[in-house]
């Protein structure tokens, strides 16, 4: 048996465009980023940024295309797909890209945060006064929980198995 699944989790770098196919089904595509911060083998702090191409079919594809934009969080489990054609100049092009089963949003933003961004109960209202204080909220809201993640990296030695 044989396994394709692919799990991603990042931010969208464009708009989903929507399309039909001739058999009506709707089609949505669009890229998402993702990044690894590590450090290096002197201790220096390195990231880096991958694109994926993303293809989505369905209902699915009308309810990304209609709450989705550019910089919103997704997460996406799906399959590998490589595609090929051949273009005009006669060269055989190659596309691969994750082609969803699922698709989970991520948090919603209010105000003017950016997406998938965390809570900062520090932060100053155009008023002056703390984000999130008595003054300022609605009575029903919470503020978010957010998870810090350590500085450092995981070293592989320090691993049991």
């Amino acid at each position: 048996m044989y396994i394709n699944k692919a799990l991603v989790y990042g931010n969208l770098t464009r708009d989903p465009e929507l399309k039909s196919l001739p058999s009506g089904i709707k089609v949505a595509t669009f890229s998402l980023a993702t990044n690894r911060v590590w450090k290096d083998k002197n201790g220096v702090r390195q990231d880096s940024t991958d694109f994926h191409n993303i293809v989505v079919f369905g209902r699915q594809a009308e309810t990304t295309s209609q709450y989705l934009k550019k910089g919103s969080s997704v997460y996406i489990e799906g399959r590998m797909q490589t595609r090929s054609w051949d273009a005009q100049d006669g060269q055989k092009k190659y596309r691969t890209e994750v082609v969803a089963d699922t698709v989970q949003f991520g948090p919603r933003t209010t105000g003017g945060a950016p997406a998938g961004g965390s809570y900062d109960g520090a932060a100053k209202t155009e008023a002056g006064s703390p984000k999130g204080s008595k003054a300022d909220a609605p009575k029903d809201e919470q503020p978010l929980d957010t998870i810090q993640y350590p500085e450092e990296e995981v070293n592989i030695d320090d691993i049991p198995f």
